[in-house]
């Protein structure tokens, strides 16, 4: 109980970092900035928009009148296969190395008007034979494969088109650095993956447990920084998106329908939120100490119109957040898995 009531911290095994929770911030008054509720009334097709189907795109290309998903190269790529920088370690005080990869962007389907949350389970589970296919490709040519959604203006997204991005490189990235160091250090002292006994003991508790099937559970992480963020993990152990089976891949596409409309219910909003996979890097290297996971971190805290912000103590000293973990966990769970927009006729 002293959890839910006092201020604490919390620590993350996966990255090694704490967070600061006080709960009791949530009885303040809310007099700062409130995001604009968006109208969500697109059409099916946009003539304007660079990834529907048919379109020119920004960078000059046309697109292909694409029936389901499609798939093709950043026309603006923050990563390239080729580079002139030359690597730099010499200093320590400025050090710089090149980076070769690819970055790509993946249309979710033609529709124009529709979210990852609003598509059918037959239609979530292209995208994930997409990302899947992705991984396999890229995972050959690149040590990290990274998939996301930026999903939302709020988020940063340039385009409300149903899309997510994949980039991949060379290099480890730093999240991902992180999650490897500290999963590798679980797994050299206890001899089994950390988030595979972290889901079990979630399991027995219960408390944070979002939505489960057979082969997936959704939960709020103990150490959740975001108000309402969430982890998506395999109920066995498995290192990639490339080694589901079939059945596990119907399967995660029911839960993620089932947690993005409980997304979408919470304040009857498109639900923004980055979201992305984390899996084992394509190392040489035994990476059994790896778990497959997904990230969800969506920046509503409490209401359509209102966001947490990253500022002062966030930026200076740590992550902070007032409503627990458990509290978020109770909110998701108790919302239906019916869309709020069931039955309302979209405009065509």
């Amino acid at each position: 109980m002293e959890l839910f009531n006092n201020p604490h911290r919390r620590f993350n095994p996966l990255t090694g970092d704490w967070v600061l929770v006080s709960p009791h911030r949530t009885q303040r008054p809310w007099q700062g900035q409130q995001e604009r509720q968006l109208q969500d009334n697109r059409p099916e097709h946009d003539s304007g928009c660079y990834l529907c189907p048919g379109n020119k795109r920004a960078g000059g290309h046309q697109n292909p009148h694409y029936k389901d998903t499609f798939v093709f190269t950043n026309d603006f790529a923050a990563l390239l296969p080729e580079t002139k920088v030359s690597s730099n370690k010499q200093d320590d005080l400025f050090q710089a190395e090149s980076v070769k990869g690819t970055s790509r962007v993946i249309c979710f389907s033609p529709r124009h008007d529709l979210t990852l949350a609003e598509m059918p389970p037959n239609e979530i589970k292209k995208v994930i034979d997409i990302w899947t296919e992705q991984t396999a490709e890229l995972g050959k040519i690149y040590r990290w494969v990274q998939i996301f959604e930026n999903r939302g203006e709020v988020m940063g997204s340039s385009n409300p088109h149903p899309h997510g991005q994949i980039w991949a490189g060379n290099a480890l990235p730093n999240e991902p650095y992180k999650e490897n160091q500290k999963q590798w250090n679980y797994f050299s002292k206890n001899h089994s993956p950390l988030l595979v006994d972290y889901l079990t003991k979630e399991l027995k508790g219960r408390g944070r447990l979002i939505v489960e099937n057979e082969h997936w559970v959704v939960l709020t992480p103990f150490w959740a920084v975001w108000p309402f963020e969430t982890i998506l993990l395999p109920k066995r152990h498995v290192l990639r998106l490339t080694n589901l089976t079939e059945p596990e891949q119907i399967s995660l596409a029911g839960i993620l329908k089932s947690v993005l409309t409980r997304y979408d219910n919470l304040f009857q909003a498109s639900f923004p939120y980055t979201m992305g996979w984390h899996g084992a890097p394509f190392d040489a290297d035994d990476m059994s100490y790896w778990q497959l996971h997904a990230h969800f971190y969506p920046p509503l805290l409490r209401s359509a119109t209102i966001k947490k912000f990253m500022v002062g103590y966030e930026m200076l000293a740590e992550a902070q957040r007032d409503i627990t973990a458990e509290q978020a966990a109770e909110r998701l769970r108790s919302l239906p898995e019916t869309h709020y927009k069931s039955g309302i006729e979209r405009v065509k």
